[in-house]
């Protein structure tokens, strides 16, 4: 493994790459990355670096929003895996729920939609060819602020359950779209596209009894992907970083219960006197299969084949899909 890491940095050294990992990544690869954080976090700073060449770790999306924000970069990644919940949106399903909507008699100029960055770029493009926005869960509650000044009604789309959470942080009612019936639809302030992570979707109320149960004076803290009967119980609500900052502030022998991914949980803290005071907030290994497909191998293997200029898994986005997708991004970013 070390010699797998050094080949890397050499790589890396030789064509004045950025190796990028979010947090859920496997900890041999977020131990050599040159940065890491959350979706926002590494969307800007790998956008805003002078390295010409980004070598992303995560999901595709997240390789997506850096070739948006910065196209002059080559971006590639080691493995092009797919976040289960960017998949439960596409553009054609985009349309069919604009589609439902107008056949409610709700006019399209009167939504304002808002993707969470979970989503393709094809479906960014939609949301900012309608004046839309992109959200993250670390900048929802700015961007909601933002939202709710316009007078319109808010499309929140994929993630039904974050939507559901921040309409409830700002008193607003929502509605689930092709769930719900259509009178609630019509009256309610936020409508959600009906999809879900499914690692969050692991969380439920009766883990949360559990270690309360079990400690009494246990901290809950939950990521705003967790369904909202299991954020309402919950002592903190927060994006990744958010999260590790919040613990990271806790007195190291509070037991705090956890629900997010297992790698990011599983380094949060480690053990006092052979005790564990951090645990995950589930039964079963809240693992994303996906961010965790990537190998240090597939680091070497993209970046050498780079090198002798045969380039595979790297981002290309068309001009136009790109140009209405950075606008919802771009404002995003105004106003994180």
């Amino acid at each position: 493994m070390q010699e797998t890491k050094k080949k890397i940095k050499q790589l890396l050294g030789e064509l004045d790459g950025l190796l990028v990992a979010h947090f859920y990544q496997k900890d041999d690869i977020v131990e050599i990355a040159d940065i890491t954080g959350d979706s926002l976090e590494l969307a800007k700073r790998a956008s805003e670096s002078k390295k010409k060449l980004i070598i992303f770790c995560g999901v595709g999306f997240m390789g997506q929003s850096v070739k948006i924000l910065a196209p002059q970069k080559d971006v590639i990644m080691p493995k092009i895996a797919c976040c289960s919940m960017a998949r439960m949106i596409s553009s054609e399903y985009y349309d069919k729920s604009i589609e439902l909507f107008e056949d409610y008699g709700i006019k399209k100029e009167t939504l304002l939609p808002i993707t969470y960055i979970n989503s393709n770029a094809e479906v960014k493009a939609k949301v900012g060819k309608m004046d839309g926005l992109v959200c993250t869960s670390s900048n929802a509650k700015k961007i909601f602020d933002f939202a709710r000044n316009k007078g319109k009604k808010i499309f929140f789309l994929p993630d039904k359950c974050l939507g559901e959470n921040l309409a409830k942080v700002n008193d607003l009612n929502s509605a689930i779209l092709g769930q719900d019936s259509r009178e609630k639809v019509l009256n309610a302030d936020v409508v959600c596209y009906n999809g879900f992570c499914s690692v969050h979707q692991l969380f439920t109320p009766s883990d949360v009894d559990f270690f309360r149960e079990k400690y009494p004076d246990i901290l809950i803290v939950v990521h705003p992907e967790c369904r909202p009967d299991v954020v309402e119980k919950a002592d903190f609500v927060g994006s990744t970083s958010q999260i590790i900052a919040y613990v990271n502030s806790l007195p190291l022998d509070q037991k705090v219960a956890v629900g997010t991914e297992f790698n990011l949980v599983n380094r949060l803290r480690s053990p006092i006197d052979g005790k564990q005071n951090t645990f995950v907030l589930s039964s079963t290994i809240p693992e994303c299969p996906t961010m965790n497909e990537t190998t240090l191998k597939d680091i070497v293997d993209v970046l050498q084949a780079y090198k002798n200029q045969s380039a595979y898994n790297e981002i290309s986005i068309d001009d136009e899909i790109s140009k209405f997708a950075k606008k919802a991004l771009d404002k995003m970013l105004e106003l994180s």
